[in-house]
């Protein structure tokens, strides 16, 4: 990779969602989402907060796509990450702190 790019492996969701209403909402009929997650299989060299294996969160209409050996990756800019997952830390709490 080069410079400040990302490749992301997308997660795919294939699982039934059921809404608060209690619907039924089958895989195949879901519609576009928002932001999506993705791991991060390689980053550029001058990547400063991302690394290999991370779950990131970004924007899948400002993406490009490529295929390799089968699997759709996507290529990203480093800035175009809203967000990296972190795992809490045993004994700590997850929410909103204000």
């Amino acid at each position: 990779m080069l410079h400040d790019r990302l490749l992301v492996l997308p997660e795919t969701d294939s699982a039934e969602r059921q809404t608060s209403a209690g619907l039924v909402i089958p895989a195949t009929a879901v519609g576009p989402k928002k932001l999506a997650w993705g791991g991060v299989v390689a980053v550029g060299e001058n990547v400063r907060r991302v690394e290999v294996g991370d779950r990131v969160l970004f924007d899948p209409d400002e993406r490009a796509e490529v295929d390799l050996a089968g699997k759709d990756y996507v290529l990203l800019r480093e800035r175009d990450v809203h967000g990296v997952f972190e795992q809490p830390a045993a004994g700590e709490r997850t929410g909103l702190y204000l």
